[in-house]
């Protein structure tokens, strides 16, 4: 036992440690840049032979992330992209950075993590450190990925070592990176937590140390379930003050010259990204387990859930001011990433938002700077491609629809070209404009 923990943090030191990665997406790519940047050798590895090629050839899929950096470890061999899995064999410690959707029953899809659990299991050896970074409900690691383990007759603490370490990525960020957000990680036994602490310390700033996976786990859910009870709380008094006749964004500005007490949050079409809509109802599942109802968790569901219906009747009630209908109306999207200044589309309300219309028999379009063509997206098939942003554009849509406020976006001229302008985004606050309907 001593002698595989030694070993392996004299690897770790020294930065003669192999690391590999499962999962090439907004996770498990900037790992890779990391531990690169730190001396290290990864291999990395994703079923999508397509994301694959492209990194062998140095691209880079993700807005943010520099195809340059990519291209600098690959032409040094310090990063080897593969879609093999028995190269597993050939690494020291391996990260999850895998999935973890929903089912349509609100349930945890699993089928990810344990199909990577089945296959690290299988060239699972003495020495070797396992990371879960993959989001997922409190119980995961120890519940899931050690009995699969240990069925190899190796033994977490002594002969292999498991931590579960969540993700804290936030997409086109730049106050934080990988390296300046702290990294909590929770093992399974004492060992494990010195091991992963140790590994992960190469490559962050500073290492929260936790004391057990399960409390590692329930911290990024409480994370990720305190921004949707707090999103749901303005969206719904953002409805509220709109009935009132004021503006939600004017009571926010004004909340946020408290200087203690308050943090803002801020309303929008609805939730969007893997993380805030998804996570909080993995322990809404796990919590039945245990005869508990998360009534919050449910309720800021509901309320999120119902945001973009609410911007589509806002946009029916627009153009019926106008005299027209919904039905056979052109009505362009403006932004269908989830959030500003990303190329990120999972879970955009911007989706829901084009279907609801589509359904009514609009004619939509879109324009988003950072998404040429809406991709595949679980659930969804659009098969959009993105519109020019010209006056031409502007003047021959019956609505203009704000879901995603890009910086690029010159909303002065947006609202002067156009007939009528939907905001579910506080983007044209300070423009004057009879044009403009808040959503």
């Amino acid at each position: 036992m001593k002698e595989n923990l030694k070993n392996l943090l004299s690897e770790i030191e020294n930065s003669s440690l192999k690391v590999g990665i499962i999962g090439m997406g907004y996770v498990g790519l900037p790992l890779v840049l990391r531990f690169c940047e730190e001396g290290f050798s990864v291999t990395g590895f994703d079923i999508d032979a397509v994301k694959v090629d492209s990194l062998m050839k140095g691209k880079s899929y993700i807005k943010h992330i520099p195809a340059a950096s990519i291209r600098k470890f690959v032409e040094k061999k310090k990063f080897f992209p593969t879609s093999d899995m028995s190269l597993l064999k050939k690494t020291d410690a391996i990260i999850v950075c895998v999935p973890t959707p929903l089912t349509p029953a609100r349930e945890p899809e699993m089928k990810y993590i344990n199909s990577t659990t089945k296959e690290i299991a299988k060239y699972l050896r003495p020495g070797h450190l396992i990371s879960l970074e993959s989001t997922t409900y409190p119980g995961t690691t120890e519940e899931l990925l050690l009995p699969e383990f240990e069925k190899t007759g190796l033994k977490a603490g002594k002969d292999f070592f498991l931590v579960f370490s969540p993700e804290r990525e936030d997409p086109g960020r730049i106050d934080y990176t990988t390296k300046t957000i702290p990294k909590v990680v929770g093992g399974v036994t004492k060992q494990c937590l010195e091991a992963g602490s140790a590994l992960y310390s190469k490559i962050v700033d500073r290492v929260v140390r936790v004391p057990s996976t399960r409390v590692s786990e329930m911290t990024k859910l409480l994370e990720n379930i305190y921004r949707c009870v707090n999103i749901a709380l303005v969206n719904e008094l953002k409805i509220l003050c709109d009935r009132m006749g004021m503006d939600i964004w004017d009571v926010i500005e004004a909340s946020k010259t408290k200087p203690f007490g308050f943090e803002p949050f801020y309303p929008g079409p609805g939730l969007g990204g893997h993380c805030i809509p998804i996570d909080p109802f993995y322990l809404t599942w796990k919590a039945r387990e245990f005869g508990f109802q998360t009534r919050f968790i449910e309720l800021a569901g509901e309320i999120n859930t119902r945001m973009p219906h609410y911007v589509v009747d806002k946009i029916i009630d627009a153009l019926n001011s106008r005299g027209k209908a919904v039905k056979n109306s052109r009505i362009l999207i403006l932004g269908v990433a989830y959030k500003k200044d990303v190329d990120d589309m999972r879970e955009s309300p911007a989706v829901h938002i084009i279907e609801l219309l589509k359904e009514k028999g609009a004619k939509v379009s879109y324009h988003d700077p950072y998404v040429p063509q809406i991709p595949p997206l679980r659930g969804h098939n659009l098969r959009m491609k993105t519109v020019s942003l010209n006056e031409k554009t502007l003047k021959n849509h019956d609505c203009v629809v704000i879901t995603t406020d890009h910086s690029r976006y010159d909303y002065g001229w947006i609202v002067e070209k156009s007939n009528i302008i939907v905001d579910s985004r506080g983007a044209t606050k300070g423009i004057k404009s009879k044009k403009i309907v808040r959503a």
